[in-house]
């Protein structure tokens, strides 16, 4: 028996069988969680994030639940997450909070001094905004308690090149994780809420970022593993957290980086 059996909960930001969320469904799923899902609206990225959805599940399982979710609107995400809540049986145990978007046209070394208003502003919104837009909505349907997980990068920490306004996005996010953490690990039931910091990996995000590729040769050449890291190793350690096995520990951004982030030189 998994970790997570009989808990059902929502994943958010499955892009396609690279991104981060699809290997922390796949964790998830392998320990015997129930899986709900949403997608980016607009067809070419739904048809992209079902196929990967739906290559977790055979041909014998019943098919996953799957919502289209513009995160920015909070009247559609409370509908949705109602409705995962009523197809999970009344209520939700944990949430995957795994998306983030800033304007690629300055997410490239040097552009960070040029970023707009507009651009600053909406990655804020999107990348650490709506984990609060999340736990608000879901936070009644964790009726026994709960934990939720959101997905950072050691940018968020230290400066680096090309990241820019998504660093300090993840910034925010970090922090919004620790004060929502302070907050409803009072309620009764408690609610967890934790960040993983993952190593660079190449999502269909990432690769938007300018200098990625040499961020991955720079990780792998000073990484204490030697290596960089594989989505399959964040998905574990998002199984983990979101599991009973990790009911002391809340208000954290944990590292799966294979310790980069310890190192000084």
């Amino acid at each position: 028996m998994g970790v997570m059996e009989g808990k059902n909960g929502l994943v958010i930001g499955v892009a396609n069988d690279r991104s981060y969320a699809y290997y922390i469904a796949e964790a998830l799923k392998s320990q015997g969680a129930g899986l709900l899902f949403t997608h980016l609206p607009g067809e070419k990225m739904a048809r992209r994030a079902i196929m990967a959805i739906k290559s977790l599940y055979g041909e014998d399982e019943a098919e996953p639940w799957i919502a289209p979710l513009d995160a920015t609107n909070e009247e559609e995400m409370e509908s949705r997450f109602a409705a995962a809540a009523e197809r999970a049986g009344g209520k939700l145990d944990f949430l995957v909070h795994s998306i983030a978007f800033a304007d690629r046209r300055y997410l490239e070394i040097g552009k960070f001094v040029e970023t707009p208003k507009d651009v600053y502003l909406q990655a804020l919104e999107i990348s650490s905004y709506t984990l609060l837009s999340m736990a608000r909505a879901v936070r009644p349907f964790m009726k026994d308690g709960g934990a939720i997980i959101a997905m950072s990068f050691y940018g968020a920490e230290k400066v680096a090149p090309g990241y820019n306004v998504m660093g300090v996005a993840k910034a925010a996010l970090e922090s919004t994780g620790r004060y929502l953490a302070a907050e409803l690990g009072r309620n009764d039931p408690t609610i967890r809420v934790n960040i993983i910091s993952g190593g660079p990996l190449r999502t269909l995000s990432a690769m938007g970022v300018g200098g990625f590729s040499s961020m991955l040769d720079i990780v792998a050449e000073r990484n204490p593993i030697g290596r960089n890291i594989e989505g399959a190793e964040v998905g574990a350690t998002a199984a983990f957290l979101l599991s009973d096995m990790a009911a002391g520990i809340t208000g954290q951004t944990i590292y799966v980086d294979g310790g980069y982030s310890s190192m000084g030189m």
